[in-house]
């Protein structure tokens, strides 16, 4: 975004640029740049929190009053916590006869309609799977993790895109189910560590590096430190 804030004012078009990394956003140099050291994803800091978001709005759009290039430090800092564990209680097996992952899903789509009705859809599902096609979406998965090869398996777009709509339907299910709103990288850990569909994730992740699939191809179908 930094970058194409360059294109933008080119254009006439003011900018504003928020950015958590210090390294990126200074490299980049946007006309305009507010550096808040949130948690990676928290553009503005605190979820649910109006005032605190207010102001880092207030100090983003009072760059625009800046002649030249300018970048400010936000001044309050939010912690990333990530050893806090994210505990949200799986449903029980419903259906020995499917897939682990498949009843999982399924018992989960519940908690999931109350995190929609709470939070909306921001961090669900639909950027390439809507919430119906998630049970192809993962039969995908495990003929991969099984050996078929990715391309052959089935997979309803890039892979990466894929799982983050995978992770974004659970993600949303933990806030149904939570009666606060978890920190940065929790809910993520705890889909990762404890949901039988992160297992699979990244069984099927570690299936198309073995086979030698390029690197962009697996990499991106979890956090870079997983």
């Amino acid at each position: 975004m930094s970058t194409l804030a360059h294109v933008f004012e080119a254009a006439g078009i003011a900018t504003i640029a928020l950015g958590s990394v210090r390294k990126q956003i200074e490299s980049v140099a946007p006309p305009r740049g507010l550096l808040c050291d949130f948690p990676m994803g928290r553009p503005l800091g605190k979820p649910a929190d109006a005032e605190f978001q207010h102001r880092v709005l207030k100090h983003a759009f009072a760059l625009l009053e800046s002649e030249g290039p300018v970048l400010e430090e936000f001044s309050e800092v939010v912690d990333c916590d990530a050893a806090e564990v994210l505990t949200c209680p799986m449903p029980p097996r419903n259906n020995e006869d499917v897939h682990p992952v498949i009843d999982e899903i399924r018992g989960l789509r519940p908690a999931y309609d109350r995190g929609i009705e709470k939070f909306g859809n921001r961090a669900a599902t639909g950027r390439t799977l809507g919430v119906d096609d998630l049970e192809s979406a993962i039969e995908s998965l495990i003929r991969v993790a099984e050996g078929t090869p990715w391309k052959q398996a089935g997979i309803p777009g890039i892979p990466s895109r894929v799982t983050q709509d995978i992770r974004g339907y659970y993600e949303t299910a933990a806030l149904g189910l939570s009666d606060h709103i978890p920190s940065a990288w929790s809910g993520t850990n705890w889909f990762l560590d404890e949901s039988e569909a992160g297992k699979l994730v990244l069984a099927a992740r570690a299936a198309m590096k073995e086979s030698g699939e390029k690197r962009p191809i697996w990499f991106y179908m979890v956090p870079g430190d997983r």
